[in-house]
């Protein structure tokens, strides 16, 4: 699978502009959300290759937008990564119920980025 177009899902903007930096930077393609929310339906409109997910967000959290985007029918097929400061193992595990395929902890560098995004190419 190609990866050509990654969406940032953060309500941090600086956080949001940092994963955008990295990735652009690396050679992708990248739209953001603010929102749970905003990431269903930019997910659906403008079809990414891969979705990198905050978990922590006011309207809807990272793993209820990770539930939604797995099992809808046009998303279910975009790996999700999570990326959070939280560190335990439960959260992890978690995220890996709700159907992330992969789990990023703040801080992260743009090596542990851009290797995320390798392991769906």
């Amino acid at each position: 699978m190609a990866i050509n177009k990654i969406l940032v899902v953060d309500d941090v903007a600086t956080d949001r502009m940092h994963l955008r930096e990295i990735l652009t930077d690396a050679g992708y393609l990248v739209i953001t959300a603010a929102s749970g929310k905003e990431a269903l339906y930019l997910a659906t409109s403008d079809k990414p290759d891969l979705i990198f997910l905050d978990i922590v967000m006011d309207d809807m959290d990272g793993y209820q937008a990770c539930r939604k985007l797995t099992s809808g029918e046009l998303t279910k097929h975009i790996p999700v990564v999570m990326v959070s400061a939280n560190k335990q193992k439960v959260d992890k595990l978690w995220a890996q119920k709700q159907g992330a395929r992969a789990y990023v902890t703040k801080p992260y560098t743009s090596d542990d980025i851009t290797i995320q995004v390798q392991k769906f190419r």
